[in-house]
């Protein structure tokens, strides 16, 4: 369980894909109000037809949950389809962070996929 663990603490501590880029075409932002934790996404995408995730940011801040799980969740969408994102569940979510979350830190834990879900509408 400590390797899950470090895991987390390793996406917190260097996040990945971490930042505000200028070019970007879509972007979102959610807060959690119950503890503060605020997360933007920002996708470019390729220039086809099928709109695949050329690259993906994300900012903000937060506990380790929540910017790992951003950090896990900007890695697992690059180069998958808007489609494919649409379709992806909070189950699919819980399985990257790959431990178990309390129902208090689930909302952390599913931020950065909101974040997501919200700037595909």
């Amino acid at each position: 369980m400590s390797i899950y663990r470090d895991e987390i603490l390793e996406h917190y501590n260097n996040p990945q894909n971490f930042g505000q880029p200028k070019k970007f075409d879509i972007v979102a932002k959610q807060v959690n109000p119950f503890c503060g934790d605020e997360i933007e996404i920002y996708i470019e995408l390729e220039s086809s037809q099928v709109h695949k995730v050329k690259k993906i940011y994300f900012f903000g801040k937060g506990c380790a949950i929540s910017i790992a799980s951003a950090s896990l969740l900007t890695e697992f969408v690059k180069g998958k389809t808007l489609k494919e994102l649409t379709d992806l569940t909070q189950e699919d979510m819980l399985s990257l962070l790959g431990v178990e979350v309390s129902p208090t830190r689930r909302k952390c834990a599913l931020l950065a996929m909101a974040t997501l879900k919200e700037g595909l509408k």
